[in-house]
């Protein structure tokens, strides 16, 4: 069976990225039908003899309990723990199911933790590991997200959005029998989180022009590729099929490995990302039951495109009166003939929109149940969710506000 990490590695040589990168990556990942039943032998090979298995109820029957049984034939003793849902009825990685899965490590002594599940079951167990000192291996039970290989974990802290350090899995095995058999919503929400691709690499050359970002042309590129494969399969990722699947289960691996590879997020999150945890947090404030993140990332990815168009082609807006303009906002001005193409490189929202239906998606604030009210305060205050990133819509909202 084929391993995917060693094509990745091999472009990267390829491509002159020689550097040891073995100690931030899986060593590991199986996309293929039938990967999940190679969990057990890979546990009792790497001498995890005393496994956790953290799941919810939903991914227990899609693939928890099939696992629980290949480690019990394959001689390990495996233990399932259920994240607990919130009072609105979600898993969500914050203070209470980090404390859950903590309390099990250490009750059980566990030699490894596996995350059976989508995105959030992955962040809680990331963290809860990663404080632990002790290795997790993956088994997505839904192309939903691009974070799985991710060494940072999005935590709720209070109500707050935050990202904290966290470790990545030492192995992924991503069962295609499973993951084509996912909700459709979820894999139109892993479609959507790639598509918001397109403005996180604007923002990111955007940072490197505006504020001397970091940027790696090999990772972007990477990304690109990750992206247009995806756009390229829309029709048969929204049908379904196990070939739109792979795809999109490769292009999410691909973007996460590509996150590793520069050691920051700059390649995958951008202005969209920033009004997707604003949305988020929203929702946890008045008690709303969470949309999925990728769902709100492909809309708000429409939604930055509009308006990084529109300010491309109308110029940036005049600082306030009687503020200095920031850095950041002198610099823009005096690449702003770059920046305005890369901003007319952007697709149309409208071709946005048309690729997240076509992958069964929603496609505008409406299907998401966010009213306009909601859609401007973020517009104007979501810039603040990561206060260390320059994106567009930081220094658009700077030069409004001060």
């Amino acid at each position: 069976m084929n391993n995917l990490m060693d094509a990745i590695l091999d472009a990267c040589r390829s491509a002159g990225r020689s550097a040891d990168l073995s100690h931030e990556l899986p060593t590991v990942i199986r996309l293929e039908s039938g990967a999940s039943r190679e969990l057990a032998s890979y546990c009792r090979d790497a001498d995890y003899a005393q496994i956790l298995l953290v799941t919810d109820e939903c991914c227990y029957e899609a693939v928890g309990r099939d696992v629980a049984a290949y480690a019990q034939e394959a001689g390990l003793r495996a233990h399932i723990v259920f994240i607990r849902l919130n009072a609105a009825g979600d898993v969500v990685a914050d203070e209470a199911s980090i404390v859950q899965v903590l309390l099990e490590i250490q009750r059980l002594s566990a030699d490894a933790c596996v995350a059976l599940g989508s995105g959030t079951v992955h962040d809680i167990v990331r963290y809860a590991a990663y404080s632990s000192r002790i290795p997790f291996v993956s088994v997505p039970t839904a192309p939903s997200v691009d974070g799985f290989t991710s060494r940072g974990a999005p935590l709720i802290v209070r109500g707050e959005k935050i990202t904290v350090p966290a470790i990545g899995p030492s192995a992924i095995f991503a069962d295609l029998n499973i993951l084509a058999a996912a909700p459709a919503p979820m894999i139109a929400a892993g479609f959507g989180d790639m598509l918001g691709k397109y403005t996180s690499l604007f923002d990111w050359q955007f940072g490197r022009l505006a504020a001397g970002e970091p940027y790696d042309p090999f990772v972007h590129e990477m990304t690109r590729q990750a992206l247009q494969s995806c756009a390229d399969h829309a029709e048969e990722i929204g049908r379904g099929t196990k070939e739109g699947v792979a795809v999109l289960m490769r292009a999410l691996i691909e973007s996460g490995i590509a996150m590793l590879i520069f050691g920051q997020s700059h390649p995958a999150s951008g202005g969209e990302h920033h009004l997707s945890h604003y949305w988020e947090m929203a929702f946890i404030r008045s008690g709303r039951r969470q949309l999925l993140h990728g769902a709100k990332v492909g809309v708000a990815c429409s939604i930055i495109a509009e308006l990084y168009k529109r300010v491309a082609a109308d110029g940036l807006p005049p600082v306030r009166e009687g503020a200095e303009p920031h850095a950041a906002y002198r610099a823009a001005a005096t690449h702003w003939a770059e920046i305005r193409k890369l901003a007319a490189a952007l697709p149309d929202p409208a071709v946005i929109m048309a690729l997240l239906r076509a992958a069964g998606g929603p496609a505008d604030i409406g299907e998401l149940g966010i009213d306009a009210e909601l859609r401007d305060e973020a517009l104007r205050e979501a810039h603040h969710v990561r206060p260390g990133r320059t994106t567009l819509l930081r220094v658009y909202n700077t030069a409004l506000q001060g």
